[in-house]
């Protein structure tokens, strides 16, 4: 009777899949990060009296290991209906970062137009030329800290890989070299127990969740490309938030050109990339920033990125950043990314 369950469970799970498509893909990356900042670093002491503390050392290993499920079906009226979820491990600085599943992310697709609903991507974070043309979007192995963004000083909504994250609904509409994306989400309030223990709050320590708009808008023409997007925040530090950017691939060589401003910070990146031979990409970049309130960036950071193809999927990465400040700000990166 076993056996007979277990092959109708199978018969049924395999016309399901038949009637949908399921995509698993991913990435691995793994190398050494050598960061002048984590000298003589220690962790906030929360325990008692007596506990060791460790010291973060200069140079650590820098890992990642993701999985991405993506499924999809298509209704006879021609309407795809699809979601993704992620699970994904790290490691970063000497610490191992808990392994986590990602919240899901629902859509609902027809001809140009997509609506994502739940762990949504984020108007400003899908911008053309917010993030490097690289294999972690930013420089070397893990991004290094991303300096290279205009936008500094403040939160948008992006897809996140680690539990539940903001939660929203947005729409994607594209034509031709023209793309429009608007994306709402809202955070629950909070309170705080009055500590009788029967379910009852104290109105008085009432925090409304933030809540975020976000449009983006870019057109693409032949080899240029031009996007501009802004944020509207119940949250201060992330309200009123805009970017633009302009780039052009020149065959072997590329350029952007953005603008980003925050309630902390303005700020401006430039950055070039050049093809150099076959397999291998070279792109620099310099971001100037301008302080608009206490705890701003003002400084210039700077950095270079190397990237190798070894083929297969595999990519070696190197990285420097100059991320600007006073003191501890050079990093350097160099390890093996590999997607499937």
């Amino acid at each position: 009777m076993k056996k007979v369950l277990f092959a109708t469970t199978a018969l049924i799970a395999t016309a399901g899949m038949a009637a949908a498509e399921v995509k698993v893909s991913g990435y691995a990356r793994f190398g050494l990060d050598w960061n002048e900042a984590n000298d003589g670093t220690l962790p906030t002491n929360t325990g008692t009296a007596g506990d060791v503390l460790d010291s973060a050392d200069e140079t650590n290993i820098t890992s990642r290991f993701r999985l991405q499920f993506d499924v999809s079906t298509e209704t006879d009226g021609g309407v795809t209906l699809g979601g993704r979820i992620r699970a994904q491990a790290e490691n970063r600085d000497g610490s191992q970062g808990a392994a986590s599943w990602s919240s899901p992310q629902f859509h609902v697709a027809y001809g140009g137009l997509r609506v994502n609903v739940g762990n949504i991507w984020g108007a400003i974070d899908s911008a053309p030329g917010l993030y490097l043309n690289t294999t972690s979007v930013g420089t070397g192995i893990d991004g290094m800290g991303f300096n290279s963004l205009a936008i500094q000083g403040a939160g948008f909504d992006t897809f996140t890989s680690a539990g539940v994250g903001r939660g929203g609904v947005e729409a994607i509409y594209s034509a031709g070299g023209f793309t429009g994306h608007i994306s709402y989400s809202k955070q629950n309030d909070t309170y705080v127990s009055d500590g009788s223990g029967a379910g009852t709050v104290d109105a008085t320590t009432l925090t409304e969740g933030e809540e975020r708009t976000a449009i983006m808008l870019s057109y693409s023409f032949g080899d240029y490309f031009v996007t501009g997007a802004y944020q509207d925040s119940s949250v201060a530090a992330n309200d009123e938030v805009g970017f633009l950017a302009a780039g052009a691939d020149f065959g072997q060589f590329g350029a952007t050109l953005s603008y980003g401003t925050t309630e902390a910070t303005d700020a401006i990146t430039l950055v070039g990339e050049a093809e150099i031979g076959s397999a291998s990409t070279l792109i620099g970049w310099v971001s100037g920033r301008d302080a608009n309130t206490t705890g701003g960036n003002d400084d210039t950071a700077f950095g270079i990125n190397y990237e190798y193809d070894l083929g297969g999927g595999a990519t070696f990465v190197a990285g420097y950043v100059n991320n600007g400040a006073d003191t501890n700000e050079n990093s350097v990166q160099a390890g093996v990314h590999f997607s499937f």
